[in-house]
């Protein structure tokens, strides 16, 4: 008789489950904060092309003269009252993971504190969403590297790159992009494997920088030189 009244609790738990329906509201308001937040930067990809460019600024309700004249202050400014709306998101509901929104639009939330100055006060609920798996622990691994070279650490996972000025052997100002220095470089690619990921730390800095990259790992002391040059 225990059995059966587990087995009918089991089965009514999972009938639950699947009647739950994704906040559509709240899914709405996710996707037009990602809309922008990845609209904006599709704006300063090399690739794009005029037509994509013309309507996205169409899309995104941006007026040319404006986006010339402000460039980056634009997406800065956005970002800044994205931020404003997921925080207040997440005050209310929590991490807004796939259970709450679906997919993709899971991905909402994270790429608005991704692009923030507050990983470090959102990085320990990431990390619950990605136990709960709420979202990808790619994710995770992605935002803990950013938090690591936010604050002039090793990353772990080298899914970070960054680009700096510096000086050639004739004096002259050029600009080098490098993966951030990664700490244990040697097992990288087995933590990456690990954690998910589908590509080397050589792959995924092509894919950072371009096809004819070269990936070349870089102490913490150059690149923290680099940094401060810059400052």
């Amino acid at each position: 008789m225990r059995k059966i009244v587990a087995l009918l609790f089991g089965i009514s738990t999972l009938l639950i489950n699947a009647q739950q329906k994704v906040n559509e509201v709240l899914k709405k308001d996710l996707d037009d904060i990602m809309k922008v937040d990845q609209g904006y930067r599709m704006l300063f990809d090399s690739e794009i092309t005029p037509e994509k460019k013309e309507q996205l600024l169409k899309d995104l309700n941006i007026d040319k003269e404006e986006f010339k004249k402000k460039s980056w202050q634009l997406v800065a400014e956005h970002d800044s009252l994205n931020m404003q709306r997921i925080e207040s998101i997440i005050a209310q509901y929590g991490y807004p993971g796939k259970t709450l929104v679906g997919e993709p639009t899971n991905k909402a939330a994270w790429y608005v504190i991704q692009h923030s100055t507050k990983i470090g006060k959102y990085l320990p609920l990431i990390k619950e969403a990605g136990k709960k798996k709420e979202i990808p622990f790619t994710w995770v691994a992605m935002m803990e590297d950013r938090y690591l070279m936010q604050t002039g650490r090793e990353q772990i996972y080298g899914t970070q790159g960054k680009g700096e000025i510096t000086k050639d052997q004739d004096g002259k100002q050029v600009f080098v992009n490098f993966v951030w220095p990664v700490k244990d470089p040697k097992n990288v690619n087995k933590r990456r494997k690990e954690a998910g990921f589908d590509s080397t730390i050589e792959e995924s800095a092509k894919r950072m920088f371009g096809k004819d990259f070269k990936y070349v790992p870089y102490t913490l002391k150059q690149a923290l030189e680099l940094r401060n040059i810059n400052k």
